[in-house]
């Protein structure tokens, strides 16, 4: 059982900014691959691969309901992504940016 320990804001963001570089550090999808299916629950993985799988439906203009009927997300889940990728911290738009440029788009 894990116990309940107390973590600063900074300890957090230390672990956060760790988990970061580990990411940075991988350098093939096999690689990436092998380290989120270790790092994550079934479940975690699913989750976050339905969300990236909604942003890039949101890019192509497509509708929440047919993005549901696409995905199985739920249209809140949509919403919520939806908001991040107009309102959150930017991460979204950077990757987007990214594939596209690789892409030659």
């Amino acid at each position: 059982m894990k116990i309940n320990r107390p973590i600063t804001p900074r300890q957090e963001q230390l672990h956060e900014r760790a988990l970061c570089n580990a990411i940075l550090a991988l350098r093939t999808v096999d690689e990436c691959r092998s380290f989120f299916r270790d790092l994550c629950t079934p479940a975690e993985l699913q989750a976050m691969a339905d969300r990236w799988a909604v942003v890039e439906l949101l890019e192509r203009g497509l509708p929440y309901r047919e993005i549901h009927r696409q995905t199985g997300v739920s249209v809140t889940t949509i919403g919520r992504v939806a908001r991040y990728l107009t309102a959150g911290s930017g991460g979204y738009r950077v990757v987007m940016g990214r594939l596209a440029d690789a892409r030659g788009a």
